[in-house]
C-alpha cells in the first residue's frame, strides 16, 4: 500500500490547490436507551457543527453565529424546520418497530442511523452526494446516486429497497437534491461562514521522538483547513519507504493535526541533516524543517511535551472513534456486497426514505 501511495505521488504529485467542502447531516433514532434522546439530528459544514436538535429539548440550536442567518431572514422557517424534525422523530419511532419485527427482535436497545449530504470541490466544481442508513451499527440501506438504485446489504432491507426502487419521482428528486440543491445550500453556508470556514491557519511544526530508537515524528498542528500534505525529503527527494503517514485528526478548537513518522534505524546521526520535513497547506508557503537532533523534543529529561502530545493524539483518536461509533453512520463501499434473496416480509411500513430534511418535505413517500 505504501509503495502504491508513493507511486501515485510520483506520478501526480501533491495537490493542495483545491479544497473539498462538505455538507453533512447525521440522524440517530433510538429505543431502549433511557439516558439518550430518542431522536438526534446534527448538521455540519466542513466538519464544523452548525445545528443540533434532539427530542428532549425539541428545539433547533444553531452552533455558529452565522448559521442562523436564514432563520433571522425568515423567522417562520425555524418553526417549519422544527416541526419537520418532530415528524421525523415519529417516523423513525415507527421504523424501529418495523425493523425489530423484521430482525425478529423484542426488547433491548436499538438504533437507526442515517447519514446524507454532498461534497463540492472548489477547484474543478465536481460534486458528490450520498445517503446511507444503518441499523444497530450495521449497513442497512444506501442509495447509488448514479443508477438511482437502492442497495440492500441485508435481506431485511429488501422490502424497502424494492418499494423505493419503484418510486422514480422520489429518486429523481433525490438526484436533483444531492447534485444541485444540497450543493447550493453548502455554497450558501460557505458565504455565511466565510471568516470561519474559508480561513487559513498556519500549522505549528515540531520534531518529536520518544526514545533514541524510536522513529522521528514530524508533528503539524493548529492548521486549517484539513487539506494538508506532510512528507519527508532526503537531499531534496521525497521519501516513501521509510515513512509512515498518519491520519489528519481534529483538535478541540476546530483546527487539525497530523503526524508523519520517519524510520532512522539504519541512518547514522551524522546524516540526519540530509533529511527535512515539508508541510504544504493552501494559501501559505511550504514549511521546511531540517532534521537537527538539537531541535527534537523527546521524553528524556524534563521535556514532557512529546508524551503530552502523543497521549493527546491517542486519546483524541479514541474519543473520535467512540463518538463516530455511537452517533454517526460511516460511509462504506457497497460495491463489493452481494444481495441476498428477497425477504418474504412485504408488510406495510413508514418508509426509511422519509423526509430527511426540510428540503424533502414535499416528497415524503408515506406508506409502502
Amino acid at each position: 500500500m505504501k509503495a502504491l501511495i508513493g507511486l501515485l505521488l510520483l506520478v501526480f504529485g501533491h495537490d493542495v490547490s483545491s479544497v473539498i467542502h462538505s455538507l453533512q447531516v447525521f440522524q440517530t433514532a433510538s429505543s431502549g436507551l433511557s439516558t439518550f434522546p430518542e431522536y438526534v439530528m446534527v448538521s455540519m459544514v466542513d466538519e464544523v457543527q452548525i445545528e443540533y436538535y434532539d427530542s428532549n429539548t425539541q428545539r433547533i440550536i444553531t452552533k455558529q453565529d452565522w448559521a442562523d442567518q436564514d432563520y433571522r431572514e425568515d423567522p417562520d422557517s425555524l418553526e417549519r424546520d422544527t416541526e419537520n424534525r418532530k415528524d421525523n422523530q415519529q417516523v423513525d419511532k415507527g421504523n424501529i418497530g418495523t425493523l425489530k419485527k423484521r430482525f425478529n427482535q423484542t426488547g433491548g436497545a436499538h438504533i437507526i442511523q442515517r447519514m446524507y449530504g454532498c461534497e463540492w470541490d472548489d477547484e474543478d466544481g465536481t460534486t458528490e452526494g450520498y445517503e446511507q442508513h444503518g441499523y444497530d451499527g450495521e449497513d442497512f440501506l444506501s442509495l447509488d446516486l448514479k443508477t438511482l438504485i437502492w442497495v440492500a446489504p441485508v435481506h431485511q432491507a429488501f422490502p424497502t429497497k424494492l418499494r423505493l426502487d419503484h418510486d422514480t419521482a422520489y429518486n429523481q428528486y433525490l438526484k436533483n437534491y444531492f447534485n444541485k440543491e444540497c450543493v447550493d445550500e453548502l455554497k450558501k453556508y460557505l458565504v455565511y461562514g466565510k471568516s470561519t470556514l474559508q480561513r487559513t491557519e498556519r500549522p505549528r511544526v515540531s520534531l518529536l521522538q520518544r526514545s533514541p530508537s524510536s522513529p522521528v515524528v514530524c508533528h503539524a498542528t493548529g492548521f486549517y483547513p484539513d487539506r494538508v500534505v506532510v512528507f519527508w525529503r532526503r537531499d531534496g527527494q521525497e521519501l516513501h519507504e521509510q515513512v509512515d503517514p498518519g491520519e489528519v485528526l481534529p483538535n478541540h478548537d476546530g483546527t487539525f493535526q497530523v503526524s508523519v513518522d520517519l524510520d532512522l534505524t539504519a541512518v547514522p546521526q551524522e546524516d540526519w541533516g540530509r533529511y527535512e520535513c515539508v508541510v504544504q497547506l493552501k494559501g501559505i508557503e511550504d514549511i521546511s524543517t531540517t532534521l537537527d537532533p538539537a531541535h527534537i523534543r523527546t521524553n528524556r529529561g524534563d521535556n514532557h511535551i512529546l508524551a503530552f502530545i502523543l497521549t493527546g493524539v491517542a486519546v483524541l483518536a479514541v474519543v473520535v472513534a467512540a463518538v463516530v461509533g455511537v452517533f454517526l453512520y460511516q460511509k462504506r463501499n457497497d460495491s463489493d456486497k452481494r444481495h441476498k434473496p428477497v425477504d418474504s416480509d412485504t408488510s406495510s411500513e413508514k418508509t426509511e426514505g422519509q423526509k430527511l430534511a426540510p428540503e424533502y418535505q414535499p416528497l415524503s413517500t408515506g406508506q409502502s
